[in-house]
């Protein structure tokens, strides 16, 4: 029942969110026929069973490997996904083995939920929380967490847990706002700062040499007027 519940969330996902949605028996058939993302979440709940229920690991991986050929989605047997996720298109999507996904998650083209190479635990990939909206090319790497309803700007890199209700920009990704209201990260102002005080340092420089170049112009304009 789990198994056809996911199942109609994940329609029910692309039904609610996706403005191109026509509604009615075509914006079924479409939906069932033309969406990759919901044919790579169908067959990966299959995988994901193969995989860690009956621990078979060849046969889901080539499944895997063929689903990313049709659909340009590649998502691990090992990775949890919750019901009501949307794959946006989905070209260029990489899931990794012990990602874990949330409910009503919605990612974009080309975001990738990988390692960052240096784990030494099991847990390698990210967990994302239920609501999450992950803009198109994004990068979520090691075993970081990414609260609840929270907001991944396009072409992101986020390396640090992310607390709930929050939006994240930039590289490597910033908080810019959590519950709606603007906040200042302190990187960029420690970046600015340190920017500022090298500045302050060659600045001083050049008015020391400066002051140098001055007085040996007034030593050898009095030994001229002598």
């Amino acid at each position: 029942m789990s198994f056809l519940k996911d199942i109609k969330a994940d329609y029910k996902a692309i039904k609610d969110q996706d403005p191109a949605f026509r509604g009615g028996m075509l914006g079924f058939l479409e939906i069932i026929l033309c969406y990759p993302g919901f044919h790579a979440l169908l067959i990966h709940k299959v995988n994901h069973f193969m995989y860690q229920k009956l621990k078979l690991r060849i046969l889901p991986r080539f499944i895997s490997l063929i689903v990313r050929w049709l659909t340009g989605i590649e998502i691990h047997p090992g990775a949890q996904i919750a019901g009501g996720v949307f794959i946006d298109h989905g070209m260029g999507v990489v899931i990794g083995e012990t990602a874990i996904v949330g409910k009503g998650v919605t990612i974009y083209q080309g975001v990738t939920l990988g390692a960052t190479g240096n784990e030494k635990e099991f847990q390698r990939h990210p967990t994302i929380g239920d609501g999450t909206i992950i803009g198109s090319g994004a990068r979520v790497l090691g075993n970081i967490t990414i609260g609840k309803n929270c907001r991944i700007g396009a072409n992101s890199v986020v390396l640090k847990d992310i607390p709930d209700n929050s939006t994240v920009i930039g590289i490597p990704a910033r908080i810019v706002k959590i519950n709606g209201i603007k906040t200042i990260s302190s990187e960029p102002d420690k970046e600015i700062m340190e920017k500022i005080s090298r500045l302050q340092r060659e600045i001083d420089v050049l008015k020391r040499q400066l002051k140098d170049i001055e007085k040996t112009k007034e030593i050898f304009t009095k030994r001229v007027v002598v």
